[in-house]
């Protein structure tokens, strides 16, 4: 039995985790980490206190805000706790310190828990590699409470359509338009984000060429298919040697 820890407990996400770990014959919420009131099932720990939340779980799954996020990985680094990062909006510092801490722990981070973006990704890179004359055009939805912009996934799925084509993303990105901005280059790839209503995630890569063109989209309809990608990659991650995994390896594609 894998005794999970839940950092971002409060949150949807949180919730979400909570719900989907119910019944399971080979894991279990254990402790709960919250600065906020909420109730759990009973033999379940809230806490807001780190050391309570390391030394009762195997592994810790985070989905929280970037800053609380940042200060779990820096206490990791002295505590050594295998983590699941599933917060997005960390920066070039966040991943940085994800990168300097698996030297010490194994850390899986990806910016979207859910097997379908996984193969979304794949085909993204491979799509952008042999429509290497197509433009390229994300465009994500989200719910209208979502902090960050342009998602995590969709900057993900960026990576991957300028990984396909050798190239640096920060250095072809656009994330908006307006005015006059004058024709479009060879080798940009905008990423649009979209928010409004409770839109759980829909991400949609498009390649564009003179009289034809291709879209892959994704949409997810439930935050339930994050939740349990996030605990299948902890159940996955327990035992694993310190490294910095991807939800590949978690899934085994």
């Amino acid at each position: 039995m894998i005794h999970i820890g839940l950092h971002g407990a409060s949150g949807k996400m949180g919730s979400e985790i909570i719900a989907n770990l119910k019944g399971l014959n080979n894991a279990k919420l254990s402790v709960a980490y919250t600065i906020e009131p909420m109730s759990v099932d009973d033999g379940v720990i809230v806490t807001d206190k780190y050391d309570v939340l390391f030394d009762n779980s195997d592994v810790v799954i985070d989905f929280s805000i970037a800053s609380a996020s940042i200060n779990l990985i820096n206490y990791a680094r002295t505590n050594p706790k295998p983590l699941v990062i599933g917060t997005t909006g960390l920066g070039d510092e966040g991943m940085e310190l994800i990168k300097l801490a698996s030297s010490t722990m194994p850390i899986l981070q990806a910016t979207n828990m859910s097997l379908g973006i996984a193969v979304l990704n794949r085909l993204t890179q491979m799509a952008s590699r042999v429509l290497s004359e197509f433009d390229i055009e994300i465009v994500e939805m989200h719910h209208r409470n979502k902090i960050d912009a342009p998602s995590g996934t969709a900057l993900t799925l960026g990576e991957h359509a300028a990984k396909g084509r050798n190239l640096n993303l920060s250095n072809v990105k656009v994330s908006g338009r307006d005015g006059i901005v004058g024709a479009r280059s060879k080798d940009e790839i905008a990423i649009m984000a979209l928010r409004g209503g409770d839109i759980v995630g829909r991400h949609r890569v498009g390649f564009y060429n003179d009289g034809e063109y291709i879209e892959l989209n994704h949409t997810a309809t439930s935050r339930a298919t994050f939740a349990k990608g996030a605990i299948k990659a902890g159940i996955w991650l327990a035992d694993k040697e310190p490294k910095l995994y991807t939800i590949y390896d978690a899934l085994g594609i």
